[in-house]
């Protein structure tokens, strides 16, 4: 299993709602781009090719230019194909500029990448990140080095944590969203039912609530307003070793389960996983927040498919952990079909439901 460290086009106007304060009173207006854009602001020098080709190497990148200069480094990681999808996606849309063209206009953008490279300033390569500088809600990345070298060695070690990071505060803005628009009904279904809390969004309806063999309790919800359908699963099931945490034992009970709970309109046919076009990726989680405690989880990303059916199809991702209150292991996912559309924004909002599931341990207590 793989572990990691979990962790613009821009808008043509500046919003003038003002919606927070900033350091020292400053009142902040709306941040502007799209969700997944970043901007990148740098000085794009050029490199030798010797310089870079380790990230090629050591990444598997799939990243089709050479890496002639620095924003191109930067670019290999940020831009980076979005893992299991059934086309291609970038993680984030990019945008460079020079450090001497970021002024006043560009600073409100939602996600910044500032790498400033300067040897009269710098001895060794520094990095902060900060969250609503100049707009709200916006994310700032701030590289400090005192050279192209020094950039691209601390680049190719921490280039995917850099973009993890952005992702993961995409990830927090969605679900604060959620949070304001929830579906309390079956919120508080699933809560009174299993004992978990989760965000499930309004536009959720919730479909199913079934006990399978083998003590397997599932908790169904579908979104199926406009062009694109998506699903929303919880199922659970008694605990007995942690290799249940393994790849290989989380796919099937993947297809045992999902495989009989959603199927398609032609009689036998059922929803399994893709393992020959690409094989689901593992890997182990951290928390979004630090204040969130810490937790194991499994992700689980991959493709599905509709088997003895109509031709259909589709990204997922899941999210395993274990409920020590009761010994059981829970898993709780996120399935979308949109034939013919584009599918990132959609699985990313759709994915960051998953990081709201919460252990009966960890629900705040209802003071009366």
């Amino acid at each position: 299993m793989k572990k990691t460290v979990f962790f613009i086009a821009l808008a043509a106007v500046l919003s003038v709602t003002f919606t927070a304060c900033g350091d020292g009173g400053r009142t902040l207006g709306s941040a502007t781009g799209s969700i997944y854009e970043c901007l990148v602001v740098i000085p794009d020098h050029p490199l030798e090719q010797a310089m870079a080709d380790p990230w090629q190497a050591d990444n598997g990148s799939a990243y089709a230019e050479n890496i002639t200069s620095t924003y191109k480094l930067v670019a290999a990681a940020m831009g980076t194909d979005m893992p299991c999808m059934p086309q291609v996606e970038p993680c984030f849309k990019l945008a460079q500029v020079a450090p001497a063209a970021f002024d006043d206009f560009l600073k409100p953008t939602r996600n910044i990448l500032i790498v400033d490279i300067n040897p009269d300033k710098y001895t060794v390569v520094k990095a902060k990140t900060s969250t609503d500088v100049w707009s709200t809600p916006q994310a700032v990345y701030r590289i400090q080095a005192p050279n192209d070298t020094a950039l691209v060695s601390w680049w190719l070690r921490y280039g995917d944590q850099v973009r993890e990071w952005f992702v993961g505060q995409e990830m927090l803005r969605q679900a604060t969203f959620y949070r304001r628009q929830p579906n309390p009904d079956a919120m508080q279904q699933l809560r009174h039912d299993y004992g978990y809390g989760l965000t499930i969004p309004e536009e959720y309806v919730f479909v199913k609530d079934t006990t399978l063999a083998g003590d397997i309790r599932v908790f169904l919800c579908c979104n199926d307003k406009g062009p694109m359908r998506r699903y929303l699963t919880l199922y659970s099931y008694p605990y007995t070793s942690q290799a249940q945490f393994e790849p290989d034992s989380l796919m099937a009970m993947r297809d045992s389960v999902i495989g009989r709970i959603i199927t398609g309109q032609t009689e036998g046919s059922h929803v399994g996983t893709e393992y020959k076009v690409m094989p689901p990726q593992s890997r182990s989680l951290r928390p979004l927040r630090e204040d969130d405690g810490g937790f194991y989880a499994v992700e689980m990303r991959g493709l599905w498919k509709l088997y003895d059916g109509e031709a259909m199809g589709g990204p997922y991702v899941s999210h395993t952990r274990l409920d020590q209150v009761n010994a059981r292991v829970v898993t709780v996912e996120s399935m979308l079909f949109a034939p013919g559309q584009k599918k990132r924004n959609a699985m990313r909002q759709a994915e960051s439901i998953l990081y709201t599931l919460q252990m009966p341990n960890e629900i705040p207590a209802v003071t009366q």
